[in-house]
């Protein structure tokens, strides 16, 4: 198979190492509603790679009424000022996201979270001209990961058809909706919120269908620019 034409990236967990101060909002915040066994370990393990939108069904089916209105604005304040103490970029996969498209390859975000968070996100860590307006989120489309809606709707808008689009996911979610929008994916485990769950993550990357998974950034380049094609 020839090298892909397009790499599709999630956001956080894969080029900003934010997953652990967004599963600790949510964990707060949930906590706050009364849900006492939301905790950050167990956010991880429900809600990584999931939009907002399900995880307010999941809270509302939890209280047994709606979700408050403001449960996003909330949950987003405690996001942001834990962004003000610090949030670390993944330099080398922003390194091979520079070398992915110094040799020509289309990139693009395509992540669950809402437009404002991801533009936020990607300006606090100086990645927004490295993108442009190729920015997708959860909100553009009807249904979230793990539907394809969202790597489907990107590949589209970048003018490129998905079987020559490549993911790269930190999330079973995410692999799984880009091999369902006919799309290859790799899964990448080297944030900090998978640290003591490297192992068991990178086979439940592989269960949802991700042809390898990197924990290195500088592997998932050389894969990529090798055109390493899926085991038959």
């Amino acid at each position: 198979m020839d090298r892909p034409e397009a790499i599709i990236f999630d956001l956080d967990g894969v080029l900003v190492d934010s997953e652990p101060l967004s599963l600790a909002a949510l964990s707060a915040e949930m906590q706050a509603l009364g849900i006492e066994e939301a905790t950050p370990d167990a956010m991880r393990e429900k809600y990584l790679g999931v939009s907002l939108p399900k995880v307010r069904e999941d809270v509302a089916a939890r209280l047994g009424k709606a979700c408050p209105e403001d449960f996003d604005e909330n949950f987003h304040r405690r996001l942001y000022a834990a962004y003000d103490n610090g949030l670390p970029r993944i330099d080398r996969m922003v390194a091979a996201l520079d070398c992915f498209q110094a040799k020509g390859l289309r990139t693009c975000i395509a992540s669950g979270g809402s437009a404002a968070r991801i533009r936020r996100t990607l300006a606090f860590t100086r990645l927004s001209k490295r993108f442009g307006e190729r920015i997708f989120s959860g909100e553009d489309v009807a249904r979230g990961k793990p539907a394809p809606d969202l790597a489907l709707h990107a590949a589209a808008r970048i003018g490129v058809v998905p079987s020559r689009c490549l993911v790269i996911e930190d999330s079973p979610h995410g692999v799984i909706g880009a091999i369902a929008a006919g799309m290859r994916a790799i899964g990448f485990t080297g944030g900090r919120h998978l640290d003591q769950t490297r192992e068991e993550q990178a086979v439940r990357l592989c269960d949802s269908g991700a042809e390898a998974v990197f924990a290195d950034a500088r592997e998932a380049r050389s894969y990529v620019l090798t055109a390493a094609a899926p085991a038959p």
